[in-house]
């Protein structure tokens, strides 16, 4: 009888199955993936009541719902039989956290909280506790505290502590309620296992863990407000246990979600952005960088050695593979770019030629995108719609287009957006540069690196390095399959080891995009201007991008 893993990937809309043949690598064809019903609340509540500006909320629920449609679906398309599963790995965004009771129930579910939007799941780009993040970070460097450095330091509103810090001050009640306040990953973890523990992974990018140090001191906490005294032991009690570990055995409730049997080993959840590191690396070696390629991106090195990094989100011993250092950074908006322009900005004889030839509005656009030089539209962007993850860490500002005209068409529109998304990966591979790591290889996983060749090959010519395209279109899920092998370990027919793991499970890259010196040459002189648009804007020199948002704000009633 074969043996199989199942890896799991709870992304920022939906959730998806994959099956892996533990023996042989060979990956099952027809995955199983299911949408949330509430895909991302960013306007109301279900009840209707209205959110606030820079809210992103998730309903717990469509997780469960998730969770028992795609492993049935994954066993059923491919004809396996849970008899015949080993492990199970689970990524799943981060940071994606919400407050619990101590029997697990998220406290959004009751009738107390179910009007309370704090009480409900912060999707990791949930920027609504942004003010916190500030002064977390003022803070810490008032203070010389060392932690800050992990993180390039600054804080970010995409991390877990400015979130808690301001349930404490705006919503006391219910921060005197909530048993726990978890990420969702390890929640769903410990929904099917009935054992709660943290990632090492989401705690160490996320929550200013360290393995040698731990959280940062009480005396830190008490004095950003003496609401946050014993926040460590009050709120965020479960042990913090390594990626690639066993976090339990199906038990009967999750049983009854999944399908699988009893007993089934499960592994300890990691972010989905990370797992996509052991899902696209055969063979790893020191400083690649595996760039992820989604709604947003995610530009993930491994090294040998430890440095600081300005704007990176975090570096962590072990985060992403045994044996090495975890370096993350990111730009929060990536295919949301290119999505935000198709459903706002192209004219309806546009749908209506991609529809009579056959297209997508995306493979439309792309194909007339395609037929520009590098500079022929004479247009620049910045990649900011969604803020500035790395290196400015400033989820404040704001998408920025020149060079519009009357002539301007939706074509050369797109194909400014993509490049703007590429500038913003050339000025992090940069930002290491300066730090003594140099990447000269890059991976990518991610839907985007397989569908859209001229995407590819612009990142290419922009960062000037080769960029080899994972095997597997569903890197995470392959990774958080590798992590499910490790769960079950060798005895049971998994792995013990993560490299042995990775040599039979992950294959070799499916194709390598190398840069055109010509088109590269021109991308240089562009790069040029997009690095002092990013520093003026993005440094201080001109907050226009900040008032704007404060004059939104004051005009719609907001403080």
């Amino acid at each position: 009888m074969a043996k199989y893993v199942i890896g799991v990937d709870f992304g920022t809309l939906s959730a998806r199955a994959i099956l892996i043949n533990v023996e042989t690598g060979e990956a099952k064809l027809r995955l199983s993936e299911q949408p949330y019903a509430h895909a991302v609340m960013d306007t109301a509540l279900p009840s209707g009541k209205k959110l606030p500006v820079d809210y992103a909320l998730q309903h717990p629920q469509d997780y469960i719902e998730s969770l028992s449609a795609v492993i049935p679906g994954v066993l059923e398309n491919n004809g396996v039989t849970a008899d015949e599963v080993i492990g199970l790995g689970i990524d799943f965004t981060s940071c994606t956290v919400m407050p619990i009771d101590k029997d697990g129930t998220p406290l959004c579910l009751t009738d107390k909280y179910k009007d309370d939007p704090l009480a409900y799941v912060q999707l990791w780009k949930h920027h609504g506790a942004q003010d916190y993040a500030n002064r977390l970070t003022e803070m810490a460097l008032a203070r010389g505290e060392k932690f800050i450095e992990r993180y390039g330091g600054k804080a970010s509103s995409e991390t877990l502590f400015p979130r808690l810090w301001k349930i404490a001050e705006e919503d006391p009640e219910l921060y005197a309620d909530m048993d726990e306040y978890i990420e969702a990953g390890d929640w769903i973890v410990g929904q099917i296992t009935g054992h709660y523990v943290r990632n090492s992974c989401a705690a160490g990018y996320k929550a200013l863990y360290s393995d040698s140090d731990g959280y940062p001191s009480e005396a830190f906490f008490e004095a950003l407000s003496p609401k946050l005294k014993d926040v460590v032991a009050k709120k965020l009690k479960y042990p913090v246990v390594p990626i690639g570990s066993k976090a339990g055995e199906i038990d009967d409730n999750g049983a009854k979600i999944t399908g699988l049997n009893k007993g089934t080993a499960v592994g300890v959840a990691i972010i989905d952005a990370h797992s996509g590191v052991p899902g696209a690396l055969q063979e790893p070696e020191e400083d690649q960088m595996v760039l992820i390629m989604g709604t947003s991106g995610c530009q993930m090195l491994i090294s040998n050695k430890e440095t600081v990094v300005p704007g990176c989100f975090g570096v962590v011993k072990d985060g992403m593979l045994p044996g090495f250092y975890g370096y993350e950074c990111g730009q929060s908006g990536f295919g949301d770019h290119l999505a935000w322009f198709v459903d706002n900005c192209v004219p309806v004889s546009y749908a209506e030629a991609a529809h009579k030839a056959g297209q997508n509005i995306h493979q439309f656009l792309t194909e007339k995108a395609a037929q520009l030089k590098p500079g022929e539209s004479g247009l620049l962007a910045l990649d900011w719609w969604n803020g500035n993850r790395s290196i400015l860490v400033d989820n404040d500002l704001t998408g920025l287009m020149l060079g519009m005209r009357l002539t301007t068409k939706p074509e050369e529109m797109y194909r400014a957006l993509i490049e703007a998304i590429a500038y913003g990966t050339r000025m992090i591979l940069e930002t290491f540069d300066k730090s003594g790591i140099v990447t000269k290889h890059i991976f990518a996983t991610g839907g985007m690196s397989r569908k859209n060749a001229l995407l590819m090959q612009i990142f290419a010519d922009v960062t000037k390095r080769p960029i080899s395209v994972a095997s597997s279109e569903n890197g995470g899920a392959l990774g958080a399959a590798v992590l499910g092998s490790l769960a079950a370990g060798k005895a049971a027919g998994g792995y013990d080891n993560i490299f042995d793991a990775t040599k039979v499970l992950v294959q070799p890259p499916e194709k390598t995009y190398t840069p055109t010196p010509d088109a590269s040459a021109v991308y240089d002189k562009l790069f040029a201007e997009y690095s002092q648009l990013h520093d003026y804007f993005g440094r201080g020199a001109n907050d226009v991008m900040k008032r704007l948002k404060k004059i939104q704000l004051d005009v719609i009633g907001q403080d």
